[in-house]
């Protein structure tokens, strides 16, 4: 208990607590959609198509533009690729791969231009969620609001569109729309993780605690909410676990890997006990 509690006590990690709980919650209710739409890729699209906008909010306003320039870089990719995969000539994958290949290309062009916030690049690509500040965990909250409200209110039409989307269509529903919902409340996601976690970590707080949850239940609401638990869990134990490791040990361990690498390890333990489980119970019916 002193190895999870007695840290926190410290204000800086009690905001990095605060900050990688809201981020897996979100992650976890946000992935059950990424999970059952097969939209790992567009998430990992996402992380670096708000590459430029960090460059130009980093240049424009130090900091404190960074979250500015993702979100509009995060909300100008989401509206893109709705309307490059509505055309009929376009495949998604066709389309993500332009934006991706088009934005970073256009971040890595501005950004050679700059000369002074190399470090910064590092922070933005692996996260530095120990320097998180108060004013950050309130963008987070809000993103993380905005996002749960839109799924709660569409989550009837979402799940109808993932499973059967001619169905969706004939009972009224605007595809276009639901799917430019979707791929909004998932730039958010990137966008309120891209500070703490970086573009490289944030993909897995999107697929491994849906894919987690997927393991327990086939029903979505279960999968959303073991998802949406297993992820605030796996931040607070992370969070403790770097923060025993690189001061009790002197192990540098930083914390975004630590989170995502104690996700894969509860995955992987929790697919290998639930295949024994199956296997028992076959061997016990025959």
């Amino acid at each position: 208990m002193r190895i999870l509690i007695d840290p926190f006590y410290a204000p800086y990690m009690a905001r990095a607590l605060a900050e990688l709980v809201i981020l897996g919650v979100l992650g976890g209710a946000v992935g059950v959609f990424v999970l059952v739409r097969r939209l790992a890729y567009v998430a990992d699209a996402l992380t670096h198509t708000v590459f430029p906008g960090v460059v130009i909010g980093f240049a424009a306003g130090a900091a404190d533009g960074v979250f500015w320039g993702a979100l509009a870089a995060g909300l100008l990719t989401a509206t893109l690729l709705t309307l490059l995969t509505r055309a009929p000539r376009i495949s998604e994958d066709a389309a993500l791969t332009i934006l991706l290949t088009a934005l970073f290309g256009l971040g890595v062009v501005l950004v050679s231009q700059q000369r002074s916030y190399q470090h910064d690049l590092t922070a933005f690509l692996f996260g530095q969620v120990l320097t998180v500040t108060d004013e950050e965990i309130v963008q987070s909250t809000t993103l993380a609001l905005a996002c749960l409200t839109v799924l709660a209110t569409l989550s009837r039409p979402l799940t109808l569109r993932a499973f059967d989307p001619e169905g969706a269509r004939a009972l009224g529903y605007r595809i276009g729309l639901l799917d430019l919902a979707l791929n909004t409340v998932i730039a958010l996601v990137v966008v309120a993780a891209v500070r703490s976690v970086g573009t490289v970590l944030v993909i897995a707080l999107m697929v491994i605690p849906a894919a987690t949850g997927r393991l327990v239940s086939h029903r979505i609401p279960v999968i959303a909410v073991t998802g949406a638990a297993f992820g605030g869990l796996c931040g607070w134990l992370g969070l403790a676990a770097s923060n025993e490791a690189s001061l009790q040990y002197g192990l540098p361990l930083a914390a975004g890997p630590a989170v995502v690498l104690l996700m894969v390890t509860g995955y992987l333990a929790l697919r290998a006990a639930t295949a024994l489980t199956h296997r028992t119970a076959t061997k016990v019916r025959t």
